[in-house]
């Protein structure tokens, strides 16, 4: 036996040497132990940390009037899931679009920059390469980035969003030929959130094809009981289309209605901070395409559980610029301090009431449709708007297309009233002829009917807001003196795609 070979034993032959290594091996052991449970913990709180995080939801109402709603104080349209949801928010009485057309104005709400930053200042044109959006301030915090109906943006390299398939669907009748008669379809919203997991918070924009023209061709509403604006021509067409733009408000507001069902049956209603605002005014004269206060001041009402006061109101002047800051803070980061919006967060906290100054808006045109443009310094009380082309008849699609309806079934009308009333003449005269400068008290004057602009009471302030408004130009690059340049038109590649397509189909 003693020529027998002795097996090779890794741990060494000794008893002592067996113990050591019992011992070492338990060391080993107990290491890993606390490693995984330390690993896990980590784990624990990063999930954890990450589902405390909020969700926000961003509706988007398309071609909507401020004072076209219950919130804020309109008493014949119908919108009771917004009533209800004012009661839950906190109201914002002032915000203004970074422009009074809806691909700037997007552009500027996804940016947080105004239009001649962003570049996209041109109604269906695009923003200027290497442009930061949501999508690159909020996925390296962990969120999804989403949007479900109305896209108009581009180019899309830098919205990039996560899509809801099957949200932009013809109206029936349409099917062929969809235009301006695409519809929001929140099934698939319903659908989408139904399936998130709550230790993934998400941005999600939903964006309304309502009320946007066209309106519904039928009406719930009565003509001889809806409101006519001051600042419009009272005639029977008026009334008929008037109908048809409350009825397109109210399937809105239906819309919001499903949203906020959805969100509270997939329990997600807690965690979730929900936003309602619209792009700009409504497509009616001294609205849309014009920065008086029918057409770039826009709703604004956030809901944010445990965080904002319900049923509450501010009057600080804000900039839809600001929601972006504003939401990089909300989901842990940091403002970003190379855009132009500032953060809403105290003002939510309920720690400061007021936020800004003054804010700013353009208007170029859209392209051989409108070529008056503008710019607008707003105060909390006062209004300069600076018309770069005084020289020219301001016209827009109310007045010449006649393709589609918003001014086309109406329009005649008021042309034939303003050959006897006189009233109804000076409501002509002053939509087709803008002066250099306007001046408003909108506090005195809140239809912008009495221009002070040549009243010596006002020079010391007409000359200050010249000023804030040069300084302002100048800082935002933009040293346009006319109508935006227009290349020539070229045939179409096939093919080829939009850089702000209308909507997304896939």
């Amino acid at each position: 036996m003693n020529n027998m070979k002795k097996r090779w034993n890794p741990l060494g032959t000794g008893k002592a040497e067996v113990e050591k290594y019992k011992v070492y091996g338990v060391f080993l052991l107990m290491a890993l132990a606390i490693g995984i449970t330390a690993w896990s913990n980590k784990l624990y709180r990063s999930q954890a940390v990450q589902a405390a995080k909020p969700n926000i939801v961003l509706f988007i109402g398309d071609d909507l009037g401020v004072t076209d709603t219950g919130p804020y104080g309109n008493k014949v349209v119908k919108t009771p899931n917004l009533d209800r949801f004012a009661n839950e928010s906190l109201l914002f009485t002032r915000t203004f679009a970074g422009s009074p057309t809806c691909g700037p104005s997007r552009s500027t709400l996804f940016t947080g920059l105004m239009p001649f930053r962003h570049g996209a200042h041109g109604n269906h044109s695009g923003v200027k390469d290497g442009t930061r959006s949501l999508i690159h301030y909020l996925k390296p915090l962990g969120y999804r980035v989403v949007i479900a109906g109305k896209y108009h943006i581009g180019p899309e390299e830098v919205f990039d969003f996560e899509r809801v398939s099957g949200t932009n669907v013809p109206e029936p009748g349409h099917e062929q030929k969809p235009g301006l008669n695409y519809d929001l379809n929140m099934a698939p919203v319903d659908k989408w959130l139904a399936r998130q997991q709550h230790d993934q918070p998400f941005l999600l924009i939903v964006a309304d094809h309502s009320p946007h023209v066209i309106w519904p061709e039928t009406s719930t509403y009565a003509p001889a009981e809806v409101d006519i604006p001051a600042i419009h021509i009272d005639t029977e067409d008026t009334r008929k289309s008037r109908v048809r733009y409350y009825e397109d408000i109210t399937k809105m507001d239906g819309n919001v209605g499903k949203l906020l069902h959805s969100l509270e049956q997939h329990g997600l209603s807690g965690n979730t901070m929900v936003v309602f605002t619209a792009d700009q005014g409504p497509q009616w004269p001294f609205a849309k395409w014009s920065l008086y206060d029918y057409g770039i001041r826009t709703p604004l009402l956030i809901r944010w559980p445990g965080q904002v006061k319900a049923g509450t109101r501010t009057n600080a002047l804000v900039s839809q610029a600001d929601l972006l800051p504003t939401f990089v803070e909300i989901a842990g980061g940091k403002a970003p301090g190379n855009i132009d919006g500032q953060s809403l967060l105290p003002v939510l906290q309920g720690k400061q009431d007021e936020h800004r100054k003054v804010v700013f808006a353009s208007h170029t045109g859209d392209r051989h449709m409108n070529r008056s443009p503008s710019r607008m310094l707003r105060t909390s009380r006062y209004k300069y708007i600076l018309n770069l082309a005084p020289e020219n008849v301001y016209h827009t699609h109310m007045d010449k297309a006649k393709d589609h309806d918003g001014g086309r079934e109406y329009w005649d009308s008021w042309v034939e009233k303003a050959k006897t009333d006189k009233q109804a003449a000076a409501i002509l005269e002053r939509y087709h002829h803008h002066p250099a400068e306007e001046l408003y008290d909108l506090e005195a004057d809140p239809h912008e009917t009495q221009n002070l602009a040549a009243n010596p009471k006002y020079a010391g302030m007409l000359k200050d807001f010249r000023k804030q408004l040069a300084d302002w130009r100048q800082k935002q690059g933009d040293a346009e003196t006319g109508p935006e340049e227009i290349p020539e038109a070229k045939a179409p590649v096939k093919g080829a795609k939009p850089v702000a397509p209308y909507v997304f189909l896939d």
